[in-house]
């Protein structure tokens, strides 16, 4: 039950967050839900006066417009099937629409719109309705939506005067609006009501504080006895019925739920699912808003599974799922070629004294992964709450442990932008598994990841070693693709060889050797070729030089003759540094045997020295030329 609390206290600390309207990166609107609603998409608005008669009605065509915050009760918010469970303002077609069977809608055994209205009712004429609610009510009492919604070529209606449910795509007349946002029948038609006022602004209906409050002191009346609440442990309101559209409006798996009284659903240990948990119903309402608001408001939804981090007082928590770029850019960029790991880490500490600074006064951070299984059923597969001091410790640890310069992020010009840093996990996952892996499979190694980061636990072998022959296999990607693929996986070594991007020039580890004599190959080549655009030949055998590095290197340095030939002088720094990293080599290392991860560590070290240093060097090796002159 602590995951509830939390949430509880996290809707209790951002209170004032409740009905405040936010923008998602895909224009999607969202808000901290007040109690007793939730959020649907809507099809068509219709605006009526404030005297109860129709003004206008449209149908709501750009998706980011739809969403709509209605109120609810326990039983409307987790209705499924034929069940019928009004909401008690806004609804679909087949509830709000009193004329519907008229025009040829179908007749079930409880008539929605009778319950519908009655509960509209009770609200309308209770002293905590507002003129809003009484103006929507008097419109939809009569009963005359559908033909209303007719007569303004919202609907259309066929030669015996009845719906027309699905558009004859061989009509020759255009099709209509609602046809093309409706994926179901038209009584699944979800209706929002708004009221108009000349010559006064009023708030949308949706977005109006009095009405939320209007409605949550009307339906507290409304509540069940009371039960001792397993979270708070107080004598409170109880619910059996919980909040779904948890990740999104059209969710419908519920984190609590106990539906079936039948068979072996408590498995003969308990009578009702009250006696198993009871929760009130503050507090599952409080939780689940909760929860959906952090979920859009910095939740990571890969594949429907939700990877969460917050805190109570103040949800922005740096996220474990992020890179070194996204965490603190200042201190991840690269400015200058002299750039070391102790001022990374430095830097890195300064941005998390700030994170803590801005923090000040929270204690924990939680992080939670959620799934589902079903479409009905929702899990809670991993959930941590830790001090918040010993979370951002975690993530310096993470980030300079696995840690390598990486170039593949741009700036908002375009620009590349040369960071160092740990990768993002859903960076890892396409590194290992290629960039077309399914979000199955990215959202399974964030998980196995999560570990790593929080616990400091070693990376899963398979994860390390895939990522490795994938970076040792150049010529089944793009370049671009292939240098991020290399970083990544040199960061993954170097979680466990704990090295430096500054070239040992010390070691005599033969996996590292054999990685700077191909980094050597592939510089004395490129600069060989000039602007011809092809791999070089240390390029093109990488795959069979990390698996034969003895056999491979024979076929290599013979082809690199024909370059060290054409480069004469000017080749002559590269055939010395190549000689004496060779000189270094144990002879009885230089074999056969498969490489390690390591050589990729050699390799990208050994050719990042050489390019930043080329300007150093072409001028050594002119004034070198000009003295033997």
């Amino acid at each position: 039950m602590s995951w509830l609390l939390h949430l509880y206290d996290t809707y209790n600390a951002n209170s004032g967050q409740v009905g405040v309207i936010k923008t998602r990166y895909n224009d999607q609107e969202f808000t901290l839900l007040p109690l007793s609603h939730t959020t649907q998409n809507a099809h068509i608005e219709v605006t009526v006066t404030k005297e109860g008669d129709i003004h206008s009605a449209e149908v709501i065509m750009v998706k980011s417009q739809m969403s709509t915050l209605i109120p609810c009760t326990e039983k409307s918010a987790s209705r499924a099937g034929a069940v019928v469970a009004p909401y008690p303002l806004h609804d679909k077609l087949s509830y709000v629409a009193g004329d519907l069977i008229a025009y040829g809608g179908e007749q079930k055994k409880e008539d929605p719109f009778a319950a519908y209205i009655k509960q509209l009712k009770g609200w309308a004429q209770s002293p905590y309705a507002t003129d809003k609610v009484k103006s929507i009510y008097s419109y939809v009492s009569k009963g005359t939506l559908v033909r209303d919604l007719i007569q303004r070529q919202i609907l259309h209606a066929d030669e015996q005067n009845r719906l027309i449910q699905k558009w004859d795509k061989g009509s020759d007349s255009a099709r209509p609006p609602i046809y093309s946002v409706l994926a179901g029948d038209l009584s699944s038609a979800f209706v929002r009501f708004n009221v108009y006022a000349p010559g006064e602004y009023l708030d949308d209906v949706w977005k109006d504080s009095g009405m939320y409050e209007s409605f949550i002191r009307y339906y507290n009346e409304q509540l069940g006895g009371d039960d001792y609440c397993y979270v708070k442990g107080e004598l409170l309101p109880a619910t059996d019925k919980h909040a779904n559209k948890i990740r999104n409006a059209a969710d419908k798996a519920k984190l609590i739920s106990a539906n079936d009284d039948t068979g072996f659903t408590y498995r003969g240990r308990f009578r009702s699912s009250q006696e198993a948990a009871s929760i009130s119903y503050e507090v599952s309402q409080k939780a689940h808003n909760a929860l959906k608001w952090l979920i859009n408001l910095q939740g990571k939804v890969i594949d429907q599974r939700v990877f969460l981090v917050w805190g109570s007082k103040r949800p922005e928590m740096p996220s474990f799922a992020d890179d070194a770029f996204d965490l603190a850019p200042a201190a991840a960029v690269v400015k200058e070629a002299a750039f070391t790991y102790q001022e990374f880490a430095r830097e890195l500490a300064k941005a998390m004294d700030g994170y803590c600074h801005k923090l000040d006064g929270h204690t924990d951070a939680h992080i939670m992964v959620l799934d589902s299984a079903t479409t009905g059923r929702m899990a809670v597969l991993y959930y941590r709450s830790m001090d918040i001091k010993l979370y951002l410790n975690k993530l310096i640890e993470w980030h300079t442990a696995c840690a390598w310069l990486h170039r593949y992020r741009k700036d908002e010009s375009g620009k590349g932008i040369l960071f160092y840093g740990a990768p993002a996990t859903r960076d890892i996952a396409r590194a290992a598994y290629g960039p077309n892996a399914g979000d199955k499979v990215v959202k399974g190694l964030m998980e196995r990841m999560l570990p790593c980061i929080i616990d400091g636990r070693p990376i899963p072998l398979d994860i390390v070693r895939s990522s490795v022959q994938r970076a040792s296999n150049p010529v089944s990607m793009e370049r671009w693709e292939w240098e991020k693929t290399l970083s990544i996986a040199c960061a993954l070594i170097n979680k466990k060889e704990g090295r430096s991007v500054a070239l040992d020039t010390v070691t005599t580890d033969h996996n590292y050797l054999f990685g700077r004599m191909l980094a050597i190959a592939d510089v004395l080549e490129r600069r060989a070729l000039g602007d011809e655009d092809r791999p070089t030949n240390a390029i093109r055998y990488m795959n069979a030089f990390s698996r034969h590095p003895a056999k491979t290197w024979a076929i290599i340095q013979e082809a690199l003759c024909p370059y060290q030939m054409k480069l004469g002088r000017k080749a002559t720094n590269l055939n010395k540094l190549l000689d004496e990293v060779g000189y270094m080599m144990p002879p009885e290392k230089f074999t056969n045997e498969s490489l390690t991860g390591l050589y990729l560590l050699g390799f990208y070290s050994q050719r990042y020295d050489l390019y930043n240093n080329m300007g150093k060097n072409k001028n050594q090796e002119s004034a070198e030329a000009d003295s033997e002159q």
